[in-house]
């Protein structure tokens, strides 16, 4: 069973400049002041309160964790040692940037009880890094994730295609690159027009045009199925809705979703829908069955997917039911007698 998260957000602290696209207290609804000792200990009792007997793991959202004065990295973790101690805490996260790891950060991490670091890579560009202003490069990343992994912390990677100077082949080719480091795990944000960002005074001059939501869908949709066939998990997709985020006036332009993932995973359901309902005769009644969990991803938003089954295959889509025999991700279609998977 996976840890109960307990999250801390600390948006921009640590941060040696501003990228072009962050705003951090806009997309986090949190204010940028660091959590102190006891709000540390009471909040992580209120989560062990609402799930006894779960693991808890505290993580530190936003922000370049590691690019703080050592004083704050310390006033953070320490009060977190005897929880550790005791296994009331049993794992540590934080987030910080590629140029901000080396070796005398990995030793103090490890010796805080950080198991997890995720680096906020974007992109394996140098042109879309520059043109972001992300200060860092692509060996910045491979550095930092050789260092981890050789201490033994898991790395976490977030990229963002549809950066400016970004496109398709390399937001695709930056996965690759990223791939190659087996990270433990992806997110992926598509890039979003945040109000009182650089990126928006590029909008808004019409200097910079975003994904829109279909070509980020189907962006993500190849990027997913890359990480999966890697065997890394991508554990997010899109940004988390919020009260802040999705106020009037905030997101200008850009490929947001509330449900972004399960465009994603829509669309690859459709694929391979369409892979099994290929060659039936028109009219073929058919029942698809999916793994657990996922027959909502089949049956697309608004029942979109069995409508373009519909139309594109002339089928009758009797049902869509899961089948615990299916691993995730795989579909099967049974129409009259025969069974196609």
């Amino acid at each position: 069973m996976k840890p109960v998260l307990v999250p801390f957000f600390i948006p921009h602290l640590g941060c040696p400049h501003r990228c072009i696209f962050c705003d951090q207290v806009k997309i986090a609804g949190a204010r940028s002041v660091l959590p102190d000792p006891a709000e540390l200990r009471g909040r992580i009792a209120e989560y062990r309160s609402a799930a006894p007997g779960r693991a808890l793991e505290v993580a530190f959202y936003g922000g370049t964790f590691t690019a703080l004065p050592i004083e704050d990295q310390r006033r953070l973790l320490e009060p977190l040692q005897p929880l550790i101690a005791c296994r009331e805490v049993q794992s540590v996260r934080l987030s910080t940037r590629p140029d901000a790891i080396d070796p005398g950060t990995v030793s103090f991490l490890l010796s805080m009880g950080v198991t997890t670091v995720e680096l906020g890579v974007q992109s394996m560009d140098g042109q879309v890094l520059t043109r972001s202003r992300r200060g860092h490069t692509a060996a910045d990343v491979e550095r930092a994730v050789s260092l981890l992994a050789e201490g033994g912390v898991s790395v976490g990677i977030q990229l963002m295609p549809g950066l400016p100077g970004d496109s398709e082949e390399r937001s695709l080719a930056s996965l690759r690159r990223v791939l190659a480091l087996s990270p433990s795990f992806l997110r992926i944000y598509p890039a979003l027009v945040i109000d009182g960002t650089e990126l928006a005074d590029l909008y808004l001059r019409g200097e910079y045009r975003p994904l829109s939501l279909d070509e980020a869908v189907s962006v993500s949709k190849k990027m997913l199925t890359a990480a999966r066939k890697a065997g890394v998990p991508v554990v997010r997709m899109g940004l988390q809705p919020t009260a802040e985020l999705e106020a009037p006036g905030v997101i200008l332009a850009g490929p947001y979703h509330p449900a972004f993932r399960q465009l994603v995973e829509g669309e690859l359901m459709y694929d391979r829908a369409c892979e099994l309902a290929a060659g039936l005769p028109a009219g073929s009644e058919v029942t698809f069955a999916v793994s657990r969990g996922k027959v909502s991803d089949l049956v697309g938003q608004r029942r979109l997917n069995v409508k373009r089954l519909t139309e594109r295959f002339g089928i009758r889509v009797a049902g869509v039911r899961e089948d615990d025999a299916l691993a995730e991700g795989e579909v099967s279609l049974t129409a009259r007698e025969s069974e196609r998977m």
